[in-house]
């Protein structure tokens, strides 16, 4: 199974890569954030997890900060840790992080926090709302820890993808693309 899943997630790197070279996803990006603005005025987090982008995912932190909320939520960023493989998430002030987690990743250095609503980056996802990220496992670990907290997967309409679910895998509460979302 990890070897099907390493394939699968370099298929969808890959394709991500071409779809984002083309027009489709010049309209994508903020198409993404509006509906991502629409969705957190009916959620109204009072403290929301939002995630550094790397290459290709959606710059969730960027679209977040500049929305106008009726009542500002806290921020907070994960932060991972390899020895343990566990992930907390911190504090943010919206500046941009001069932290890194153990991953290599921008964090935050605040103090840890339980947010209500996490906004969870998405390699792959299925529309029974799972999804396949960079294979750490972190955000699964997480979530388990955590099962009151609603997950918004975040990821573009051409990572859409079947793959078999595996025992650790965590079922994300709404999946929200620049099409649609998916309420599964």
């Amino acid at each position: 199974m990890p070897h099907e899943r390493a394939s699968l997630r370099a298929e969808l790197l890959a394709a991500r890569r071409a779809w984002l070279a083309g027009s489709a996803a010049q309209t994508a990006e903020s198409n993404l954030a509006h509906q991502l603005a629409e969705l957190l005025t009916q959620l109204e987090p009072q403290c929301l997890g939002l995630y550094w982008a790397l290459e290709g995912e959606f710059n969730a932190a960027a679209a977040v900060l500049a929305q106008h909320f009726e009542q500002v939520p806290q921020f907070a960023l994960p932060y991972a840790k390899q020895s343990g493989r566990e992930m907390v998430y911190r504090r943010w002030d919206g500046e941009t992080p001069e932290l890194k987690d153990e991953c290599g990743i921008p964090s935050a250095a605040g103090a840890v926090v339980v947010p209500d609503v996490v906004l969870v980056p998405c390699v792959g996802f299925t529309r029974e709302g799972f999804r396949l990220g960079y294979g750490g496992g972190y955000f699964d670990r997480w979530l388990a820890a955590h099962p009151g907290v609603t997950s918004v997967g975040l990821g573009w309409s051409v990572s859409e993808a079947q793959f078999a679910v595996e025992p650790h895998d965590q079922a994300l509460t709404l999946i929200l693309t620049e099409r649609e979302l998916i309420a599964p």
